[in-house]
């Protein structure tokens, strides 16, 4: 089977596999999509993400969904064979502090799909067919098909990170960035009420992707003079990654607003607008994956086909690269989704 594997910097590999077998508690899945993510993006051009670096070859991917193959066990938990389903990509230990007051996102011992925050790595899903816990597989809802389920995992994220800022019924919600998560973030603050969502991105057409989101003003972040600025909101979310779109954030919510840092920042330190936190009483919070949102992102994806309209292109895995290429080329795409069939 083929599965996208990644050597090192700039070295990605559609490499053969052995067929991995199921073992007790675990499911093995037939992968049908996986979405190419901001991390996987990282991995392939830098080495790494934040923080975590490459040691060793990794398969990547963590946004897969497909269709249950078999059980290593009899009495695993999990639908039935046969079932199409999405895979949650997190595996927290359920015993360190974090996850006993219920932050299981922050788990300190996590086995995540396609990350090197550990060594040695836990290998992703970009495969023809992965193994994964079975307590991990959730079944999709009626009516929802694996191409938009496939937005399930970025969704998560989104939907965490407007849970961290708190009420925003009936408020007005700044996203700088107008990636697929900064777009998944409109639709996430609009799922919950907000009044207005108002996006910034250097790019027209991520900016056009916010709009089929559900985002009510676009506005150039390369432009000052851009009509759509507004002279403040009550809840600004971070997406981009760098540090002008916190700073953007920092000086538009308004005294006492919520500021939620969701795009990672490069390593090191970065400069952010401090004094704005104390003279405004800003509250600045990180947004970190996600944990139950899953579910809920599968119910929402279910009751919003008009979401499909976020992924902008489905490629054969065999030609991961050109994948990789253009989900990198933001002016042409949004969400890439890499095709385990074809």
């Amino acid at each position: 089977m083929l599965g996208c594997v990644i050597h090192g910097q700039d070295d990605l590999r559609v490499d053969e596999l052995p067929v991995p077998e199921p073992g007790p508690g675990q499911a093995l899945v037939a992968v049908r999509y996986g979405g190419v993510c901001g991390s996987d993006l990282h991995y392939w051009r830098h080495g790494g993400v934040g923080d975590f670096r490459l040691k060793e070859p990794m398969l990547l991917g963590h946004e897969i969904v497909g269709t249950v193959v078999a059980y290593g066990s009899p009495d695993a938990p999990g639908p039935a064979v046969g079932t199409a389903v999405a895979v949650h990509p997190a595996t927290p230990c359920d015993m360190c502090p974090e996850c006993v007051e219920g932050r299981r996102n922050v788990c300190r011992d996590t086995r995540y799909l396609g990350s090197a925050a550990r060594f040695p790595h836990v290998q992703g899903g970009f495969a023809a067919q992965v193994v994964v816990p079975a307590g991990q597989l959730r079944p999709l809802p009626e009516g929802l098909g694996l191409r938009r389920a496939a937005l399930a995992e970025p969704l998560s994220v989104a939907l965490h990170a407007v849970r961290r800022a708190g009420e925003v019924r009936g408020r007005h919600v700044l996203v700088t960035g107008a990636g697929p998560i900064g777009c998944l973030v409109v639709a996430a603050a609009k799922a919950a009420g907000a009044d207005r969502v108002t996006v910034t991105d250097l790019l027209p057409a991520a900016l056009e992707y916010a709009r089929r989101a559900g985002a009510d003003t676009l506005v150039r972040a390369d432009d000052p003079a851009d009509a759509g600025w507004p002279p403040e909101v009550d809840v600004a979310v971070e997406a981009s990654g760098v540090a002008a779109g916190l700073d953007t954030c920092l000086r538009l919510v308004r005294r006492g607003g919520v500021v939620v840092q969701l795009g990672m920042l490069p390593p090191g330190p970065s400069p952010f607008a401090g004094n704005l936190v104390v003279s405004r009483e800003i509250e600045l919070r990180g947004a970190f994956r996600f944990d139950t949102e899953f579910d809920r992102a599968l119910a929402l994806l279910a009751a919003e086909p008009a979401l499909d309209g976020l992924v902008s292109a489905v490629v054969p895995v065999r030609e991961a690269e050109s994948a990789f290429t253009l989900a990198a080329d933001r002016s042409r795409s949004c969400k890439v989704l890499l095709d385990f069939e074809s």
